[in-house]
């Protein structure tokens, strides 16, 4: 990727030449001018959060967490004491594996400024000690479909309206969860209570900007005092243990070993509601190993981390059109990559543009090749459907990419540049600013207040890039349970 130091070496009574600097032997550009453009876009990308914003953010997940409350409270559905998973970024960033093609464009800066997504159990099977065994026989490899035989008659009898029904020609029924079902139910139990509580506003209350259905996901933008967040909602089968399908994962090396315990990494999957390029919608959901991933993530060097970050600005907008690649297949493969690499290697803080050229030359590779493996379940390829006209079309635009790096980081740069202005603008007109904020009314009563704006931001500051698991209990909601990884706050 790179050329190498010229050497200093001379003949004998011939004055030694100073060293090149380091050249990208395919675009001829200087690897210390992209590292210094990476750290440039890096330094944009993240935004520190004050005491207000830190606020702000925790105002928005309450809101979210209390809404959850009363709607499980609506038909008895949700599990009455249930487990999110609250991940950095929305749905779009690649954060989990949900085909993109039926989501609404939404920009940060234009439409909101900071973006999360909130994995919600529907159903939880918590009880097993082994290796789980999904009904995958009528599925394409990674998904499965899901029969409520599993679960009590009191379940059934809850969910029965969300499933599709097989009936057997030995009279049984079957009763299989169907995603389509579940999200339509989600959405409109959502509408439901967030009509309740507008009818009802309390001051500080956060201002609901927009509620729509993408696909299965549910996308609210809460207006918070000076800012605008996106909560994607997922609903997903929550699993403990680890899947069969993926048993043989476990018997290979990982760069992850010795790092974090293997029993870290198994804690837990699910299922989302996404099926494969051939599926049955209503019937077919997706693995998902979000919860792992979230582990894996703290063995990740921050050098790599920033390059995936630029590589990932990229080709949002590069590739676009038409949708074939989503930022979590530039996930999975990175994870690849630190399986196939040195940790030492990997560790080098200023090899952030040795590992953006590799990661933009392995997604070439991958596009050419039509193969992009899972990364927990190997044998299932994320590129299998695609035509060869797409892919094609694909490794042609990154081509354009590799032949001039430093050109599209800079073009990223803008875009996050504006993307900031945009809010700050925004932030000057008070475009949400009707929204009071809780800080706002001055006295004693604020200190619990600053207090746990203090807080919120400490843990933002020592726990950058992690994803946060939230234990709430409906019947409970003035109770946050913050927990990174396995620390409660």
């Amino acid at each position: 990727m790179a050329a190498p130091l010229a050497s200093k070496a001379g003949s004998a009574g011939t004055a030694s030449k100073p060293p090149f600097p380091e050249l990208d032997f395919r675009s001829g550009a200087r690897v210390e001018e992209l590292n210094k453009l990476i750290q440039e876009f890096t330094k944009h990308d993240q935004r520190e959060y004050d005491d207000q914003r830190a606020l702000e953010i925790h105002t928005a997940k309450d809101f979210i967490f209390s809404m959850l409350g009363m709607v499980q409270k609506l038909d008895q559905k949700l599990p009455v004491a249930n487990e999110y998973l609250l991940l950095s970024g929305g749905v779009r960033e690649g954060v989990v594996d949900i085909d993109l093609d039926e989501l609404n464009v939404y920009a940060r800066g234009t439409d909101y400024d900071m973006d999360f997504t909130l994995l919600v159990p529907a159903l939880k099977l918590h009880d097993r000690n082994q290796p789980v065994t999904l009904d995958m026989r009528h599925s394409a490899l990674c998904h499965s479909w899901l029969s409520l035989r599993l679960f009590d008659e009191g379940t059934i009898s809850k969910w029965k309206d969300c499933c599709t029904i097989v009936d057997h020609i030995n009279g049984a029924t079957n009763y299989f969860f169907s995603p389509t079902k579940v999200a339509d139910w989600f959405y409109d139990s959502i509408s439901i209570v967030l009509s309740e509580i507008q009818k009802k506003p309390q001051r500080g209350m956060p201002k609901v900007e927009k509620v729509e259905k993408n696909g299965t996901i549910i996308s609210i933008i809460l207006g918070v005092g000076s800012s605008r967040m996106l909560y994607d909602i997922v609903p997903v089968v929550s699993f403990k243990g680890w899947p069969a399908v993926a048993q043989s994962w476990l018997m290979e090396n990982h760069f992850w070993d010795g790092k974090i315990t293997e029993e870290e990494v198994i804690s837990g999957f699910y299922l989302v509601p996404a099926c494969s390029y051939k599926g049955k919608k209503d019937n077919e959901w997706r693995l998902s190993f979000a919860r792992s991933e979230v582990q894996l993530k703290k063995c990740i060097s921050s050098s790599l981390m920033q390059a995936y970050q630029a590589c990932k600005a990229i080709i949002i907008k590069l590739l676009s059109r038409p949708k074939a690649i989503s930022p979590y297949h530039l996930r999975s493969m990175m994870l690849w990559a630190c399986d196939r690499l040195p940790a030492s290697y990997l560790a080098q803080e200023d090899y952030a543009a040795h590992f953006l050229l590799g990661l933009i030359d392995d997604l070439q590779h991958c596009l050419v090749n039509k193969m992009c493996p899972n990364y927990f379940i190997p044998q299932c390829n994320m590129l299998e459907h695609l035509s060869e006209e797409t892919v094609m079309l694909h490794a042609r635009k990154l081509s354009s990419v590799r032949s001039d790096p430093a050109e599209h980081l800079r073009t990223a740069i803008e875009h996050v540049k504006a993307a900031n202005r945009l809010t700050l603008e925004l932030q000057r007109r008070g475009s949400t600013t009707s929204i009071p904020s809780p800080q706002s009314d001055g006295g004693d009563t604020n200190q619990p207040d600053d207090r746990l704006a203090k807080k919120l931001q400490q843990l933002v500051t020592e726990n950058p890039g992690k994803s946060i698991s939230v234990f709430i209990n409906p019947d409970d909601v003035t109770r946050p349970h913050f927990r990174i990884d396995d620390k409660f706050f």
